[in-house]
Parts: C-alpha cells; structure tokens; sequence
C-alpha cells in the first residue's frame, strides 16, 4: 500500500546522553535531601527543645498549656503538673500539655 513511502527508521542513540537510572538515582537522593531538610530536622528540633523545657521545670515557673491556660506551677511529678491558676484554683495537667515556659511576672501583668 505504501509504494510512494519509504520506511523511516531511526538511528542510534546520540553520543554522551546522560543514563536513566543515573537520573533517577539523583532524582532520589535529591528527594532523600529535600524530605530530611525540611520535615524531618526540624520536627526533631522541635522534640528536643519540648523534651528540655519539661525537665527543666520547677516549682514557682510560670507555663502556658497547650489549651491556652496561663499558671504557675505548685508541685511536680514525673508524668503530672499541678498549676494554680487563679487564687486558689488549681489545675492538674499532663507534663507533655506545658507548651511555654513565660518569663517571670507574666502572669502578674495580665
């Protein structure tokens, strides 16, 4: 049926193309990079300084919760914090619920 059209075909690679799998192993790597810069670091940064705040809490620190609530904390356990909110209210909280540590005074000028 083609009798005016002759068959094309194609010819060998061009010289010094770069190889797929070498693309696609730099493609992962530059991802490995991307994930671990700019998820993973600062996630575990944000751990470790949480994990320093908790064990330096003490006794007469002024805290905020992760709720919002502004105290100062009266006693401490391992795994609780009791925090007088107001006068003689006082709140009992999971340690890991302290999200601040506020200066001294804060809670006086509110």
């Amino acid at each position: 049926m083609s009798f005016f059209i002759s068959p094309a075909y194609a010819e060998g690679a061009a010289p010094g193309g770069m190889d797929p799998s070498m693309f696609n192993l730099i493609f992962l790597v530059g991802f490995g990079l991307i994930f671990y810069f700019f998820m993973w670091r600062p996630q575990a940064k944000r751990a470790k300084d949480h994990k320093a705040l908790l064990a330096g809490l003490s006794k007469g620190d002024e805290v905020i919760t992760a709720g919002g609530i502004l105290g100062k904390v009266v006693r401490l356990n391992d795994d609780y914090v009791v925090l007088e909110v107001s006068g003689d209210t006082e709140l009992t909280f999971q340690k890991t619920h302290v999200s601040a540590a506020l200066p001294k005074g804060t809670i006086k000028e509110i």
